[in-house]
Order: C-alpha cells, then structure tokens, then sequence
C-alpha cells in the first residue's frame, strides 16, 4: 500500500502508471490468441461467433466498469484517511453490488441473447456458435464484476503491481484452459466460454486470497455496515455517474463507427486500423488516469489540498508527455504500422489520408485521461458526467456540421478530436472550483467567535464538492 502521507513524485507516478499499461495490453492479446485458437477448427462460422461474443461480452462488462473506478476512488480516499475498516467496507459493498448485478445478467440471459444475436444480424451457423458461447459465458458475470471491484481496490491502495499479477494469472488461466477445453476436450467455442468463467472465478478466488495477506476482510463486514444508507447512496451515485458518462464515450464511438461505415467498406476497414493505432496509445494513457485515481484519492482522504495539486500536476503533465511521446511515433512509424495491419492497397491509402488525426488522438486524449483519473480519485463523479454531457452535445453539434459541409471521414476525424478537446477543456475550467470547495480556506477563530463560538462545519459534502 502506497504511503499516503509521501508527497507524490514523478517516481511514484510512474510505479503506479506502467504495471496497468501492461495489464492493458494483456487484455487484446488474450482476445487475439482466444481467436487463433478457435481459427485452429478450419470453421468460419465458429471464428465469427468467437468474435461477435468478445463484443457481446465487452459492451455489457465495459457498461459496469464504473465499480471498478468507483471503488478505487472511495478506497484510496479511505487509505488517504487512515481507515482500513472503510477500506473493508468500501469492497464488501462493491463485492455485494457485483454479486447482484452479475446475478441479474445471468438470469436475464434469454432476453439478452434475443436482443444481441438479433442486432448482430449474423448468419444462423453463426448464431448457433454464438449461443452456445454465449450462454456458457454468461455465467461469468458475477465473477467479472467481482473482479472489477477486487481490482479497484487493489488499486486504490495503490499495489498496481498486485493488480497487474492478478489480470496476468488470469489471462494464462484462460489461455491454458482454452488449449485444454477447445482442442484437448474437443468442446469448440464452448469450450472458450468454459474457460473464461473457470479463470474469472478463479481470479476472484486468487483477490480475495491477495486482499487476505494484504489483512482485509471484506467477508467479514457484518451486513448492517454493508447496509449503511449513507455510504451505500454515496457508492451507487459515484457508480451511477461514472457509468453514464462511459455510456456516453461508447455511444459516441459507436456514432462514429456507424458513420465511417456508410462511407463504404474501405473507409471503414481503414478507420479501424487507425482506431487500433489510437487503442494503442490508450493503454499507457489509461494507466496514468490509474495513477491519478490513487495519488489524487489518498489526498483527498487525507484533506491535503498542497498534496492532491502535486499529485494532479504530475500526473497531467506525465500523461501529455507520453500522449506527445505517442502521437510522434504514430506519426513517424504509422505507415509502417498501416502495412502491417493490411495487404490491401485501397486501405492502406486511405489510412494514410488520415494518418495525421489519428496520430493527435492519443495527444488530445492525454488531458481527458488525466482528469478522468483526477475527477474519479477526488469523487467529483456528478462533474465528470456533467462535463461529459456538454462535450457530447459539442460533438454532436460539430459532426453534424461537418457532416451537412460534406467533409466525409474528415469530418469524422475532426469532430472525435473536438470530443476529446471538448472534454480536456472543459475538466481543467471546472477544476479549480472543485479543488476550491474540496478543500475550503479554514475560517479564523475571531470569525467564528463572532459567530456565536461555533465551529463552522468544514467537511466535504456531496461526492462532487
């Protein structure tokens, strides 16, 4: 556990930052080897099914990876005031809402399935793989979540290299019982799904028992501190908020994603190399948000105005530093990584058309990512969403102008960058008020006795300042 009352340091930035870039990157990879396994059949359909249920699957987990951000901000606020009970009872309640949630998704299967098989619009060869995928899997749901919330935790307490052993573990589980169900057992994509619930479980099994050596119990939190009213409405909105603001980046992607299509299959297939290129650049940008939630979250709990503005400084100025660092390489070697990903030629031209934009994404990212980590370690949740809001809004305005001016992909190009610059933009006028009415100017005491010798209430209010 970090030690919240060091000063942070661009050191401790970086300890915290590079272990989540490289659980990032495990994720894609796992995807990709699940694909050659099922590739390894000689059956189209099966590889398709295989495909269609990692998207399935992410829509539905990436709409609740609010418990995990949320649980890291409330625990390391928690660490930051030097209450491992809370600490505790910050991952009982989050382990408690996974339960539930996870619980709900597998008995809401059926309906699920109908809504996604039919939206997917793939063939009945592929439905009937992705059924039998996708109803194995499903039973992982509580165990994902789980998962989210055992991590944020973990993070929380700002042990990333523990978080990053526990995705690891669980990613080679996955990767052996995929060997041993799908080409040992001859279970074919059943066999994939049977291997993810198996290692998801197992990962839950393996943080608790990490937690556990770290001396927490959040099993043994009696049911009435779970319970507790305030602290639960607390949790439920810092997810609530969070997640409505994720809903609103994926539906915007998915916006944008629609649009590149009906601009024609090369355009599409070339916006998603360019997006794979920008992913790239999210996975080390993402792990300095990480660091952002901890340090920014441990002062906070601690009420340390001067600690929390070194820890926001550093972790800003970090993540521009590698999002400039990024988007010169995507710049200078994007041809290269364009080649790599496509034979076609149509493509690669057209990739290369917007090879500039793609290349300042991770760049216009930088700032959005940083205070994403900021805004969710000091709970400024409502603010995030808020914020989200007006730069969907400004996004929506400016694509349907490019759009109406016949700019095309361009256009697309233009208003995602506007998104993120809008988001950026919009986070760095609201901080200084926030990081104002966290931390207010102590009244003197001549004041107070004017008063009537009360002592004013000086404690933090809603989850947002």
């Amino acid at each position: 556990m970090t030690d919240p009352s060091s000063p942070a340091t661009s050191r401790s930035v970086l300890a915290l930052a590079l272990p989540m870039t490289l659980a990032h990157v495990t994720t894609p990879l796992l995807g990709l080897f699940g694909a050659m396994v099922i590739g390894r059949l000689g059956d189209a359909a099966l590889l398709g099914a295989m495909a269609l249920g990692a998207v399935i699957f992410d829509a539905i987990f990436w709409s609740f990876g609010s418990l995990r951000m949320a649980t890291a901000g409330l625990t390391a606020q928690a660490v930051g005031a030097r209450d491992p009970g809370e600490v505790d009872r910050t991952l009982a309640r989050a382990l408690a809402a996974a339960a539930l949630v996870g619980l709900s998704i597998v008995l809401a299967q059926v309906p699920i399935a109908a809504i996604a098989f039919r939206v997917s619009g793939a063939s009945t060869e592929v439905v009937a793989g992705l059924s039998a995928y996708f109803h194995v899997r499903i039973f992982a749901a509580p165990f994902t979540l789980a998962n989210y919330a055992i991590l944020g935790s973990v993070l929380g307490r700002g042990r990333t290299d523990l978080g990053l052993a526990i995705q690891v573990a669980i990613n080679l589980a996955n990767i052996a019982l995929t060997l041993a169900f799908v080409l040992g057992a001859d279970l074919s994509v059943m066999g994939a799904g049977l291997a993810t619930l198996v290692a998801e479980a197992a990962g839950t099994g393996l943080g608790l028992f990490v937690l556990a050596r770290l001396g927490s119990r959040p099993l043994r939190v009696p049911l009435r501190a779970i319970r507790d009213p305030l602290a639960l409405a607390r949790m439920l909105s810092v997810n609530a908020d969070v997640m409505i603001r994720t809903l609103l980046l994926v539906a915007s992607i998915a916006l944008f994603s629609a649009l590149g299509a009906r601009a024609g299959d090369v355009t599409l297939a070339a916006n998603a190399v360019l997006w794979n290129l920008f992913l790239v650049g999210g996975f080390f940008l993402d792990g300095f948000a990480t660091a952002a939630e901890t340090l920014c979250g441990q002062a906070m709990g601690a009420r340390d105005e001067r600690a929390f503005r070194r820890a926001a400084r550093l972790s800003l100025a970090w993540c521009l530093a590698f999002g400039g660092a990024i988007a010169g390489l995507f710049w200078l070697g994007g041809d290269r990584f364009i080649d790599a990903v496509t034979t076609n030629a149509e493509v690669r031209e057209t990739a290369r058309h917007y090879l500039l934009p793609a290349a300042l994404a991770p760049l216009a990212a930088a700032v959005p990512f940083a205070f994403d980590g900021i805004y969710v370690g000091a709970t400024w949740t409502r603010a995030m969403r808020n914020l989200m809001l007006a730069a969907t809004l400004a996004y929506g305005v400016i694509l349907a102008a490019t759009q109406g001016a016949g700019w095309g992909n361009a256009g697309l190009w233009l208003s995602f960058l506007a998104l993120l610059g809008a988001r950026g933009i919009g986070q760095a006028l609201a901080y200084p008020g926030l990081v104002a009415r966290s931390f207010p100017a102590p009244v003197p005491l001549s004041a107070a006795l004017v008063a009537g010798g009360r002592r004013p209430d000086l404690r933090l209010g809603r989850h947002d300042a």
